[in-house]
């Protein structure tokens, strides 16, 4: 059959085929596409955490058995700030040495090799208020992977060769400090502001000696801070609670008692006086930092709930924030610049900027960050600059719940800083009760430019003029102390 025939066969011919009355619109393209688009509400629904207690220990319990794993957390509340400078090396070496040391009868290699025959992933680490232990373990292998956790955590051998292998290396990160500009800029401007404070502590290579930090030193350490008063457990993952509790209870029987009560972290003599130091170093970057009391600490109050916003706005919200769209996007100056608005939950923190800069435009980024912050003082934000702000904290929580493990740790740490169990419930809500007034007037009140402790990191030949505008600029020693310029 010829193609005409089969055009008439169907009803039609070449120029005679029927079309329907209407033609069906076209399905919308870009933007109406998208303004097109319906979606269910979203409704934010984390997982509900059970708090349970084993032998006076908080335990926080997810169940979740989409796989075969179970993580274990384990928080050690202590660490350097609770205890006096002498102790500080032996203190910062424990999480290292806890994991790579050995247990009281079983040598290093034997654990890492019964790590990898268990498949275990087990880490240790450290800040200055606490110790982190973390275990992941398939189902299967829990018991004897806890069992191992617990005697190395609660046992440790501190093996004389892991000592002396993490003081090496502690010894060499000392001489090595001056390669890291931006490390090192921040150590030394903590020990300008904090002083004789733990955040103000650099390890020496005087404390790294050997027979400053031995096995005996470590073990009396050990003993003041891993004690079963001092512990928060979390549990998540494919174990509920029906199993979990007797292997809980044998991993906590191990850890004695604790004795005297630890001191408290003693709260900072904040450097007050704004001042400009100048640590030289043959580079062609500068790092500038600058802070000063911030006036706030975190706790359910109008006053914090602004702050958080205003240090979003300022800086610390990235390309949208003042400092970032003024320091990087308009002006060239640095490729990462922000604000610093830290919040402590036992005394006040600080607040202040960094940036790393060309060394020819040191100057230059440093009065543009003073004078973003004058401009934040002058008067409230807009509306939607707040809102904005609101909104991108607000959405960002939902990245803290990716996984069981995480919403157990988040537990963990508000229950390690005395908040309440509803603080993210209160946190959010306050955040949405802050008002541009109220920003306007916590940065009024604690945020003072003309105060900033200012420490300029880098060539002073090669700045750009202008130093001697500043009132007070001191050159500043490697051992901490100053002179006039």
């Amino acid at each position: 059959m010829s193609i005409g025939a089969l055009l008439l066969a169907l009803g039609g011919g070449w120029g005679a085929a029927s079309l329907p009355d209407t033609v069906p619109a076209s399905p919308p393209v870009g933007r109406a596409a998208v303004d097109a688009l319906q979606f269910p509400e979203l409704v934010f629904d984390p997982p509900f955490v059970e708090e349970r207690e084993i032998s006076g220990v908080p335990i926080y319990h997810l169940h979740d058995p989409t796989l075969p794993l179970v993580d274990i957390h384990v928080q050690v509340r202590g660490g350097t700030g609770n205890l006096p400078r002498e102790d500080l090396a032996a203190a910062t070496g424990l999480p290292s040495l806890l994991r790579n040391g050995g247990t009281a009868t079983l040598p290093p290699d034997s654990v890492n090799r019964r790590i990898d025959l268990l498949a275990l992933q087990l880490s240790v680490g450290g800040g200055g208020g606490s110790t982190f232990a973390s275990l992941n373990s398939l189902t299967h292998t829990l018991d004897e992977g806890l069992e191992l956790f617990g005697e190395m955590l609660a046992d440790p051998g501190f093996d004389a060769e892991a000592v002396d292998v993490w003081l090496g290396q502690e010894r060499e990160r000392v001489r090595r400090r001056e390669d890291d500009p931006g490390s090192l800029a921040f150590s030394e401007f903590n020990r300008l502001l904090f002083g004789d404070h733990p955040v103000g502590w650099v390890l020496t290579e005087e404390e790294l000696d050997p027979e400053r930090v031995t096995r005996d030193e470590l073990l009396r350490v050990h003993s003041t801070l891993y004690c079963r008063g001092h512990l928060i457990v979390g549990v998540s993952g494919d174990l509920d609670w029906e199993s979990a509790e007797p292997l809980l209870a044998r991993f906590l029987e191990r850890w004695p008692e604790c004795g005297e009560p630890l001191p408290d972290v003693p709260a900072p003599d904040l450097r007050r006086e704004g001042a400009v130091f100048v640590l030289e170093r043959a580079l062609d970057q500068s790092t500038v930092v600058m802070a000063q009391p911030g006036g706030v600490r975190q706790e359910d109050s109008e006053e914090y709930f602004a702050s958080r916003l205003a240090n979003h706005i300022l800086g610390a919200g990235g390309f949208g924030s003042r400092i970032t769209a003024r320091v990087r996007t308009e002006q060239g100056l640095a490729y990462s610049a922000s604000s610093v608005w830290t919040d402590p939950r036992r005394h006040e923190g600080v607040v202040g900027a960094v940036a790393s800069t060309r060394a020819d435009r040191t100057l230059e980024a440093t009065r543009l960050l003073l004078e973003v912050m004058d401009e934040l003082r002058a008067e409230p934000p807009p509306n939607e600059e707040v809102e904005e702000a609101l909104q991108e904290i607000v959405n960002g929580y939902v990245f803290a719940f990716g996984s069981p493990s995480q919403i157990v740790l988040r537990r963990m740490g508000h229950r390690a800083l005395g908040l309440p169990g509803d603080w993210l419930e209160r946190y959010l809500d306050g955040l949405r009760e802050v008002t541009p007034e109220a920003i306007h007037s916590v940065v009024n009140r604690h945020l003072h430019p003309a105060e900033m402790t200012i420490l300029l990191v880098g060539d002073p030949d090669r700045f750009d003029p202008g130093l001697e505008a500043f009132e007070s600029v001191y050159r500043l020693s490697p051992d901490g102390s100053y002179e006039p310029w």
